[in-house]
């Protein structure tokens, strides 16, 4: 469900660009509001979630699918961790609906679902990776990585059960904003794919904004 925020871009505490295919690693405060915003139209935005203060609570597609009944995430959407506690909640969404069952893309993913001569092609797993090793304060590990939301990723779900990558149904400007319900740590791969439509073939930048 689309829904416009109230928040003014010039009320932000905290405003960063994220270029194509780079990533994103930061702590969101309970209460304060994160708006990822896809800058160009049709990116991806591989994202992970963390408590900030113990980042074994992490990130649950499976409790959060369960408990809204439903596959997509949109406005009003409880975003919550291995533990079924709420980290995050939707709360605008001018994009309509986000992934969180395609996963991210790997090394292995794009030997196994392209080529073998795919697999040197830098990913949004070796995003996450130097992401944690340049920033080893946040406490996160290898063994943290776990599900992810691609936000602004369109992979329906077919009447059988089984997914494919689509065309985006985002566009420039767009965005999905989020209340955090605890210290959350956000870990952003801004995806540099180049063999499926996730990110048009061509990434392109994407914004963060926090509010208080």
């Amino acid at each position: 469900m689309t829904i416009a925020s109230q928040q003014r871009e010039e009320n932000a505490v905290f405003r960063q660009l994220i270029d194509a295919g780079d990533h994103y690693i930061g702590t969101i405060k309970k209460g304060q509001t994160i708006r990822i915003v896809d800058v160009e139209g049709n990116e991806a935005a591989d994202t992970l979630f963390f408590n900030a203060n113990d980042p074994s609570e992490r990130y649950s597609a499976v409790d959060t699918v369960r408990e809204q009944g439903k596959v997509y995430l949109t406005t009003g959407t409880e975003l919550r961790s291995n533990l079924n506690n709420v980290m995050l909640t939707i709360n605008a969404d001018t994009c309509g609906r986000h992934d969180t069952l395609g996963g991210a893309c790997a090394s292995e993913s794009n030997t196994v679902r392209y080529d073998l001569e795919k697999r040197h092609m830098h990913s949004c797993r070796d995003n996450w990776m130097l992401a944690i090793a340049n920033y080893p304060e946040y406490g996160i590990t290898k063994r943290d990585i776990a599900h992810n939301i691609n936000f602004f990723m369109n992979v329906p779900v077919t009447a059988n059960g089984e997914l494919y990558f689509d065309d985006g149904i985002s566009g420039p400007g767009k965005y999905v904003e989020m209340v955090a319900e605890m210290d959350v740590v956000v870990l952003i791969s801004n995806c540099p794919q180049l063999n499926n439509p996730c990110s048009g073939f061509n990434p392109t930048p994407l914004e963060v904004l926090v509010w208080d």
